[in-house]
């Protein structure tokens, strides 16, 4: 979201931000938005437009560490509408130290995070790679199958790398847009495709002649469409319990904390009132 304007105003400072709409109508999962199939040169415009707005955080040394569908915002509705990449919140600048805290939501999340070894705006490129494989087939290449916004299992797959290009969703997809697709889901980090690699590849610059075949992307997405408003409420919540920031403070409830100061206080007052009661019969 751009910054429109600041107007002071005694001690307060208000800002006038840019309005923008959602990548489509459902607000808990944008994609659902698509209604026509999208075609590879649509799909591959839409990832260039992503990756210019981390290309810019990127050459900037910062770490955007959550980008994903609901990130993505549109300024209108219109054809010639630019697409923004918001929610700075986990934003990290990664010049002086690497990023070792985990923030992230589950279905994006590079596996470097998961882990306690440190990490570095690379974790963005995996991001942008399962944006670019729900993109071109309409599922995520990781997920969990036991209701949990994250399951061991689904853990085991990111740090493995296991997923697939199942048919028909994947047949009309070229081998090219597989290959990065490839590239930018390596578990290895320093393997992983850089932003100026990705800007530079044949797919998305169109240096190659992309298929115009539809993809079967809307066909995916629309099939659940009579039960979207079904499960969009749940699917809203789950959402947003799924964002995971170890950076915020967690206050431990008093009566089952261990801290050895706070137990010392609980015997020395358990004690002083049993002399109390003792002096009191």
């Amino acid at each position: 979201m751009g910054w429109g304007s600041g107007v002071q105003e005694s001690c307060h400072h208000l800002v006038l931000s840019q309005g923008v709409t959602g990548w489509g109508p459902q607000a808990a999962w944008p994609l659902t938005g698509i209604t026509q199939p999208p075609v590879p040169a649509e799909a591959a415009e839409i990832m260039r437009d992503i990756g210019t707005a981390i290309q810019f955080l990127h050459s900037q040394n910062i770490a955007h560490r959550d980008v994903k569908p609901e990130n993505l915002l549109y300024t209108s509705k219109e054809k010639d509408a630019v697409l923004k990449l918001t929610d700075f919140g986990f934003a990290k600048e990664t010049t002086q130290n690497a990023l070792q805290t985990p923030c992230y939501t589950p279905y994006y999340v590079a596996p470097e995070v998961l882990g306690p070894e440190k990490y570095d705006k690379s974790c963005d490129m995996w991001s942008l790679g399962v944006i670019m494989y729900i993109l071109l087939c309409g599922f995520p290449p990781f997920y969990s199958n036991t209701g949990q916004a994250i399951s061991p299992g689904m853990k085991r797959r990111i740090r493995l790398g296991q997923y697939g290009f199942p048919n028909p969703e994947w047949s009309e997809v070229s081998e090219d847009a597989k290959q990065m697709t490839r590239l930018l889901l390596k578990t290895d980090p320093t393997e992983r495709l850089t932003i100026t690699q990705f800007m530079n590849h044949p797919w998305i610059n169109q240096s190659t002649v992309v298929p115009q075949t539809p993809l079967h992307t809307a066909r995916v997405l629309q099939e659940d469409r009579d039960h979207w408003d079904e499960v969009k409420e749940e699917m809203t919540s789950a959402l947003a319990t799924m964002r995971v920031d170890y950076d915020q403070v967690k206050i431990k409830d008093l009566k089952t904390s261990n801290n050895r100061l706070l137990n010392k206080r609980r015997k020395k007052q358990a004690g002083s009132s049993a002399s109390q009661g003792c002096n009191n019969q």
